[in-house]
């Protein structure tokens, strides 16, 4: 009886510990993309600065699933100049690079731009084993700045990738 109730103690503290969950929760998170078809990406292509929101949503993005304790963020960097030759957001490779580096889920990301005026930021969850979407979720924003951008990844992660439906 003693035992059983030992067995019983160990399983709880494994389920509510955010480290052990953590080892079964690694996630590629891949840098993020844009999908620029406005008429100033068609004749400049991309700024700098969103360039910049572009690595930044993604380190934000990274740094957010590791304060939950419930991920384990594994280091893109062996794959990522195959992952930047590639299109992940319609490819599927994602799964496979993520796959690759030991991780169990891939979370790619992009910004479609259409104007300065409209975009929208987009994530898709794939379960690196089976390649299989696990999640996808979209957000529009109107504007941009590094302002929209940052509250768009807020919305994303605080209210789907996190909340109800999501990872969570």
């Amino acid at each position: 009886m003693r035992s059983t109730a030992v067995v019983i103690a160990l399983a709880a503290a494994l389920w509510c510990d955010p480290s052990a969950q953590a080892a079964e929760r690694t996630v590629a998170v891949f840098d993020f993309e844009l999908v620029d078809t406005s008429l100033q990406g068609a004749t400049f292509g991309p700024s700098g600065e969103e360039q910049e929101r572009l690595a930044s949503v993604g380190e934000e993005l990274r740094k957010r699933l590791t304060q939950t304790g419930r991920f384990e963020i594994v280091d893109i960097a062996p794959v990522a100049a195959e992952a930047h030759a590639t299109n992940l957001r319609s490819c599927g490779c994602d799964a496979q690079l993520a796959r690759e580096l030991g991780a169990k889920l891939a979370i790619t990301g992009w910004v479609q731009k259409v104007s300065n005026l409209i975009l929208n930021m987009n994530i898709a969850v794939r379960d690196a084993d089976t390649g299989n979407l696990v999640a996808v979720m979209s957000v529009d924003m109107r504007g941009n700045t590094q302002e929209s951008w940052s509250r768009a990844l807020n919305y994303l992660v605080v209210n789907r990738l996190l909340g109800p439906g999501g990872l969570g």
